[in-house]
């Protein structure tokens, strides 16, 4: 039988390192919490208590713990690991309580308790709930190493020394903004793991002519390199969108406490605690120059939704001519084959789909719509503070989720394995009239008109038209028509001689 995730820690010294110990739990046994509302029955083995118990009652919509976001777990105990160190700095809280909330805090960076983070994603009083649950926990948690039991709150308060100088309005946003940085992190990964692989399909098929399109048209011949390269350089530009957007969360109030004025805090505490935290998180936090706007505003939330919803949408574009030049295979484009993943018809046999492609087009649908969400609820903040971050919290972390597993997946099982038809490109390269542009500046533009509009009629090779009707010789329409000249790729330096009074060839 597997372990479980949380078991009770061995009672030491606050100062020394904890290790895990296996113990028997104490099934279906109960202890008692009270709050201003009364008493609640917490099962005894609950490292939450009466607050976050009164939460799972109140907010049972999403059916999803904010331990699903585990960047937010960690950051909400960063902070709180923060707070205890300034504390102590400052005089506020003792040196043992102090070291033992450090502690806990530390346990759960490291990935304990995670499963103890149950209050639903979605919770009315702007992340109250989320807040209380991660001060019970570092306090149960806390007070187990203290050798005392759950709930022994006289000695060590969830409210009175692990939220010692904070409140929900600070210490939720600036939790949500460093999880959003740790997410980003791992997304920026990804997004350069995904560049590489359409960057190295670029190289790999440099030389592999085919027709280009404008508004679904026969345009001029490139290369099947430059269009996959060209989707490199978007996802170029994107990283590098998305990484000054880290800015938007370095900005965060800690030390605002209820709106902004600093009340139950120390005028110490602010500085104390943002130092603290970027040596905790490795991250360069500043204090808002205006703690009462920065606890009000939502607007860095929303901005960094906006640069999310940008890649999301861009990187669609890009499924988008995936599964239009993977269609077919017959009656479609036809030009590149995706790898098949899985049957894509329970009727149709041998049939294959993008289905890689198709689900990263549904996480930017998702992105687009969480922005969406994001900005009402950015909007609907009213007053001294808004009360609908859990939902912007939540569309945030799910779309940056969504995104960085969507790069992976489109990468590793898609991307990687692109092939390209050659045969297929080549042939429509030959027939195609676009080539004829090319050879305009030689021939003219009334003796291409007129070959072009008999190549749609009769499907034959431009080429051989062009030598047939004796407007050039077969080795300058060679030379002309090479993928190198015809991509760009070899520019003309020198000037270009023009036939004299073009051959009209007729209807």
């Amino acid at each position: 039988m597997d372990e479980p995730k949380t078991r009770p820690i061995p009672v030491v010294d606050a100062s020394e390192n904890v290790s895990d110990v296996p113990a028997p739990s104490a099934e279906g046994e109960v202890r008692t919490e009270s709050d201003s509302l009364g008493v609640r029955d917490i099962p005894i083995d609950a490292y939450w208590g009466v607050h976050t118990s009164r939460a799972l009652e109140n907010f049972q919509i999403a059916k999803r713990p904010i331990s699903v976001y585990p960047d937010l777990v960690v950051a909400l105990a960063s902070v709180k690991q923060a707070a205890a160190r300034a504390n102590l700095e400052i005089g506020v809280l003792d040196e043992r309580k102090a070291k033992l909330i450090d502690r806990a805090c530390q346990l759960i960076i490291d990935g304990r308790f995670h499963d103890q983070f149950v209050v639903g994603v979605m919770q009315g009083g702007a992340g109250t709930s989320t807040n209380m649950n991660a001060n019970e926990v570092i306090a149960n948690v806390a007070l187990e190493l203290d050798g005392r039991p759950k709930g022994d709150y006289q000695y060590l308060s969830p409210i009175d020394d692990v939220n010692r100088s904070q409140s929900t309005n600070d210490t939720y946003p600036t939790a949500i903004k460093i999880a959003l940085t740790f997410a980003l992190a791992h997304l920026l990964d990804e997004l350069a793991l995904l560049r590489d692989s359409f960057a190295a399909k670029g190289k790999e098929f440099r030389h592999v002519l085919k027709v280009g399109r404008t508004q679904l048209q026969d345009a001029v011949p490139m290369t099947l390199g430059q269009e996959f390269h060209g989707f490199a350089t978007t996802l170029t530009e994107d990283h590098a969108r998305l990484t000054e957007s880290k800015w938007l969360l370095a900005e965060i109030n800690l030390g605002a406490t209820a709106i902004g004025t600093g009340i139950t805090a120390d005028p110490g505490y602010a500085s104390a605690a943002v130092r603290h935290l970027n040596e905790i998180t490795g991250l360069n936090l500043e204090t808002a120059p205006d703690l009462i706007e920065s606890t009000s505003d939502a607007g860095a939330f929303m901005s960094f939704s906006g640069a999310l919803k940008r890649s999301a949408i861009k990187l669609s574009k890009i499924c988008n001519d995936l599964r239009l030049l993977s269609s077919g295979p017959q009656a479609g484009f036809g030009e590149i084959n995706l790898p098949p993943r899985q049957a894509g018809s329970s009727i149709m046999p041998g049939k294959v789909n993008p289905v890689i492609p198709e689900v990263v087009n549904q996480v930017a649908f998702s992105v687009a719509g969480a922005d969406v969400t994001v900005t009402m609820a950015a909007e609907g903040g009213q007053l001294q503070l808004n009360a609908f971050e859990p939902v912007i919290a939540h569309s945030l972390l799910q779309s940056i989720t969504w995104m960085t597993q969507g790069f992976h997946t489109l990468r590793v099982n898609c991307v990687d394995g692109i092939t390209a038809n050659e045969e297929r490109l080549g042939a429509m390269v030959g027939s195609s009239v676009g080539v004829i542009t090319a050879l305009m500046p030689h021939i003219g533009y009334a003796a291409a008109a007129t070959l072009a509009k008999a190549a749609l009629l009769t499907g034959n090779n431009v080429a051989d038209m062009v030598v047939d009707a004796k407007l050039m010789s077969r080795e300058d329409v060679t030379r002309l028509l090479s993928p190198a000249r015809l991509s760009g790729i070899e520019t003309i330096t020198s000037a270009i001689p023009t036939v004299p009074n073009a051959i009209d060839l007729g209807e």
